[in-house]
């Protein structure tokens, strides 16, 4: 059995993602094994690629196999800069490595986790009429009214689907956009939240409802569009809703714990945290009924660690995951190991080229994703698709907020 293998480059390769960029490691070794990883630069995080090709030198020359110890080198070698961008790189590497491992060894990356403990894995549809409504050159068809929202949930019902994930909207002159001052769109530093985004809230809240029906699940994502009081007053508005879960991010523990204790609805966080470290406080806090792992953002080695740490604290987790189909796949083989799981998120609504990019995509019936048995993440970046589709100089978060970008 194959107990090494050389790694004889790492290379950082992009494409066009609409209003965004994909973006991918690919490690090569000397016995002609090519693993990939997706990551991501556009949510809130420039200049990981950067990192990865100056991280790069500490890691051509090892053996791939030995991937924890590669990755504590490169923390030591980062540590007075740990978290941040730099820990996004560590995640990117960590990821294809298991990639090459698990194709070294001829098998999917989930039995270098423990094995699977399922083959299907529920998910649900993440952005559901939000990227109709904020990128509607790109998802089609084009969400400019309350009945547009109601047409959606009816459409997750018809094919399949038990859960869905929506976000804040206001609506003027009947047409709506995206609410989003946490990320600069309006910008209004203060976050706070009026009459005018309640009573929004709940009318776009009630409409993709009464499409989607009694028995779909419905989540709500606030991201870091509220402060502590403005949460609350969100909490209060829907307290009489049916929902599966608020999704609140803030970086203070002790406040996102304070609002669990007052919510009627259970609380998911933590997408943006990275490792370990960052994630104890909100356990030891009892902050959240479901921890949120970016395992792009983490590696999903590290990520298995974040898990069985909740688990500790009877915490379920889920993954986070609005990226490409490769993301989705590492997600997905952490969902298929991962004891205490509470669900997988993904986009249903895609890219018209996205299927172009990959060498498969992730087969999902009746709401649920098959797992793959083939080696590694099960899919892998198609260079000429990629190539096809050339990156942008701008994306992401980047734009929000800027006239004329969407």
């Amino acid at each position: 059995m194959k107990k090494a293998t050389t790694i004889r480059s790492v290379e950082t390769l992009a494409c066009d993602a609409g209003w965004r960029n994909y973006h991918f490691v690919k490690i090569m070794t000397d016995d002609g094994i090519v693993g990939w990883s997706e990551y991501d630069e556009g949510f809130g995080a420039p200049g990981v690629t950067a990192a990865i090709e100056r991280l790069a030198a500490r890691v051509v020359g090892k053996n791939a196999f030995q991937h924890e110890r590669i990755y504590a080198e490169l923390f030591a070698a980062t540590r007075p800069a740990a978290g941040g961008v730099v820990a996004l790189a560590l995640g990117a590497i960590e990821n294809a490595l298991l990639d090459v491992k698990a194709k070294a060894l001829g098998v999917p990356c989930y039995e270098l986790l423990g094995g699977k403990i399922r083959d299907r894995i529920r998910v649900y549809w993440s952005h559901c009429a939000t990227w109709r409504i904020n990128h509607p050159d790109w998802f089609k068809p084009a969400i400019t009214s309350l009945d547009g929202v109601k047409s959606i949930g009816t459409e997750v019902r018809e094919k399949g689907f038990t859960a869905m994930k929506t976000n804040i909207f206001v609506y003027t002159d009947g047409k709506p956009q995206g609410w989003r001052p946490g990320f600069g769109a309006p910008f209004e530093p203060e976050v706070n939240v009026d009459r005018k985004v309640l009573r929004n809230l709940c009318m776009h809240l009630e409409a993709i409802r009464d499409g989607a029906g009694p028995d779909v699940d419905l989540l709500l994502d606030l991201n870091f569009n509220a402060k502590t009081e403005g949460y609350l007053k969100i909490l209060r508005a829907i307290k009489d809703m049916d929902l599966f879960w608020v999704e609140i991010d803030t970086f203070n523990p002790q406040a996102l714990g304070y609002i669990r204790r007052q919510s009627p609805h259970p609380v998911s966080s933590c997408e943006t945290l990275l490792a370990l470290r960052e994630f104890l406080p909100y356990f030891n806090e009892q902050a959240m009924d479901v921890a949120i792992i970016d395992t792009p953002w983490n590696g999903v080695w590290q990520s298995m660690k974040i898990a069985a740490a909740a688990e500790h604290f009877e915490v379920n987790v889920a993954p986070h995951n609005f990226y490409g189909h490769l993301c989705t796949m590492q997600n997905a083989h952490f969902s298929a190991a991962v004891p205490n799981l509470r669900i997988m998120e993904t986009d249903i609504d895609r890219l018209a080229w996205d299927h172009e990019l990959f060498t498969h995509v992730p087969e999902i019936v009746d709401g649920h994703l098959t797992m793959p048995d083939r080696p590694g993440w099960g899919t892998e970046p198609n260079e000429e698709g990629l190539r096809a589709h050339p990156p942008k100089s701008k994306g992401g978060l980047l734009n929000y907020g800027q006239a004329g970008k969407k």
